[in-house]
């Protein structure tokens, strides 16, 4: 179930925290590391700072965009240490652990952490289920990428070896959730039909996408409602009467 899990880092600026990165996650059984677009590639700092953990440097899958991080998986979390103008679903970090167990036993799951200064931004932020904050001193609350990646992955070696001594019998279906890939379609598709019917405007800024977003996000419909959703807009689109 832990291949299951994915590490994902936002644009690493410095080599030698993904090889504190990788030793943290080794420690407590993660392997499956994602880099996307790192202001430099990994190197011999990297390599150094992992510490026996060089093997999930050089296996480290490299891509352009989140969006090639995070496909494929059913949930995606994402860490977030402020709050943001539009509230999302947030989960502490133990919640954050049983939640990737659980579901990663039937789809994969990206915890996704930003860069080592910003973090990660609205729109990235908006492509994740939930936010996880770890809840640090609030007077000396500076947590490095690695602390952080460490303490998010103990919470899951923890959820898991409990989840070990009390198994859960597993789902008859692969997973219940559609996967990010069929939620970005769901969105675009949606998205395009309110600027053909003028409710919203091309190139106008407009919270409403974002708003619609945190509505999906909260009710998580499973692939059968998504699917619904999805005939439901092809039907209106095919009902729609030419414009004179």
């Amino acid at each position: 179930m832990l291949q299951n899990i994915r590490i994902v880092l936002v644009e690493t600026s410095h080599t030698g925290n993904m090889g504190s990165v990788a030793r943290a996650m080794k420690t407590m059984g993660l392997s499956n590391l994602y880099l996307v677009n790192p202001l430099l590639k990994p190197d011999s700092q990297a390599i150094s700072l992992a510490a026996g953990a060089s093997d999930l440097i050089g296996n480290a899958t490299i891509v352009d965009t989140l969006d090639e991080a995070i496909s494929g998986c059913s949930l995606v979390v994402g860490t977030s240490a402020r709050s943001r103008s539009l509230p999302w679903p947030m989960l502490d970090a133990r919640e954050c652990g049983t939640k990737s167990v659980e579901e990663g036993q039937q789809a994969p799951v990206a915890l996704v952490f930003g860069r080592e200064r910003v973090g990660l931004t609205n729109d990235e932020l908006q492509k994740c289920h939930y936010h996880v904050a770890i809840p640090a001193n609030p007077d000396y609350s500076s947590l490095n990428l690695a602390m952080a990646v460490q303490i998010i992955a103990y919470e899951v070696r923890m959820a898991w070896l409990a989840s070990e001594q009390s198994p859960v019998a597993p789902q008859t279906e692969e997973s219940p959730y559609p996967l990010v890939d069929d939620l970005e379609r769901f969105y675009h598709h949606m998205e395009g039909m309110m600027l053909e019917s003028g409710f919203i405007r091309q190139g106008n800024p407009s919270q409403v996408m974002s708003k619609l977003r945190r509505l999906f996000t909260r009710a998580r419909p499973e692939r059968d409602e998504l699917n619904i959703l999805r005939g439901m807009l092809s039907s209106f689109q095919k009902g729609e009467k030419p414009k004179s």
